[in-house]
């Protein structure tokens, strides 16, 4: 019998008793985790998982929220989301991390308006934190300690991911957080649906935090401000698992309140900004790189770019000047590779 005392907590740690917990048999059998969100008839959010909306600043990301979480509180339709929260799960909690308690505010009474609920009286099935003045190692202990001790909690919201690590480049920290996210969901059988930004760059969610949560969210929905008529927004899926959905968009309307903009048409530039995460895998990205970096540890800017087009042709692909440029932000954003003065470096240890 293996254990292992942690040092953090000074938990002993059965690790034999682990492993029989963890194997998994033929003959096991499971139910479907529920679905409590969709649109359309594609699934966006499950009980066990989570998911998040992304977009750049202003893109109203929270406006988009506060849709799902109306719907869920009332368990009908608001805008395109079609809500159905189980019996005995139907508790909400809402974090936010960024907004002082005034604005707080201003998101909960758009939430009742959007459920059609009064706003004198505080909903039973929804709590709201707002989080904003403490650090992050606090806000995810606040987080935690809410969520293991709300019965009949289904929905989780956290407003602002990003801010319950100190570092979102750290490969290691954006790797607990997520894992957080798995544990809680698991243990805890909710849906907690996140935000996150996106780069300003490119339409890349941010670092390396950005990369787990695609890599294990359920859904990822970007929220684009229409680049010809910024009064609307469109919903679109980044990553999802399901089948995937057409996209939607609303506008705020003269009570503050989102609604549905009909027979709207995405503009296809807007999707095509920016170099794809999934254009080049992370191994070619690597032989790439290490064949630019080969002969000199730092490169111009000058320089840089027609480098970057021979070193990824060597490996397969080709790119414009237009293409490359959008890859070295890429690669930059990603933290692939260092701005070091005027020149760049090769981060050896860049997370994809």
């Amino acid at each position: 019998m293996i254990k292992s005392k942690q040092p953090e907590s000074g938990t002993v740690i059965d690790f034999t008793e682990l492993w029989q917990k963890s194997r998994l048999l033929i003959t096991d059998e499971f139910v479907s985790p529920p679905v409590i969100v969709k649109v359309d008839d594609s699934i966006i959010c499950t009980l066990g998982n989570f998911s998040a909306s992304t977009g750049k600043a202003k893109s109203k990301k929270t406006f988009n929220v506060c849709a799902i979480v109306a719907a869920a509180l009332s368990n009908s339709t608001v805008l395109n989301y079609s809500a159905s929260l189980p019996e005995g799960k139907r508790k909400i909690l809402y974090a936010d991390t960024e907004q002082s308690a005034f604005h707080c505010l201003r998101i909960l009474k758009r939430i009742l308006k959007l459920a059609d609920l009064p706003l004198d009286q505080q909903p039973e099935s929804l709590e709201f934190l707002s989080l904003r003045k403490y650090s992050p190692k606090i806000r995810l202990a606040i987080i935690e300690e809410a969520i293991c001790h709300t019965e009949g909690l289904g929905l989780v919201i956290i407003d602002g991911i990003r801010d319950l690590a100190y570092d979102i480049n750290s490969p290691g920290e954006s790797t607990d957080l997520i894992t957080k996210l798995m544990q809680w969901t698991d243990e805890r059988l909710v849906h907690i649906h996140t935000v996150l930004h996106l780069n300003k760059g490119d339409d890349n969610t941010r670092g390396h935090l950005g990369t787990e949560l695609n890599n294990k969210a359920e859904t990822v929905l970007q929220v684009t401000k229409d680049e010809l008529d910024k009064d609307i927004s469109s919903v679109s899926s980044m990553y999802i698992r399901d089948i995937d959905f057409n996209p939607f968009a609303f506008r705020i309307n003269s009570i503050g309140l989102p609604e549905p903009v009909e027979d709207y048409h995405p503009k296809q530039a807007a999707s095509q900004k920016g170099f794809d995460y999934h254009e080049v895998p992370e191994a070619r990205h690597q032989e790439a790189l290490e064949n630019l970096f080969a002969d000199a540890e730092l490169i111009s800017y000058s320089s840089l770019i027609d480098k970057l087009q021979k070193s990824y042709a060597l490996v397969g692909y080709s790119f414009g000047v237009n293409k490359a440029k959008l890859l070295k932000v890429f690669l930059e954003n990603k933290r692939m590779i260092l701005k070091d003065d005027k020149s760049y470096r090769f981060n050896l240890d860049f997370h994809f």
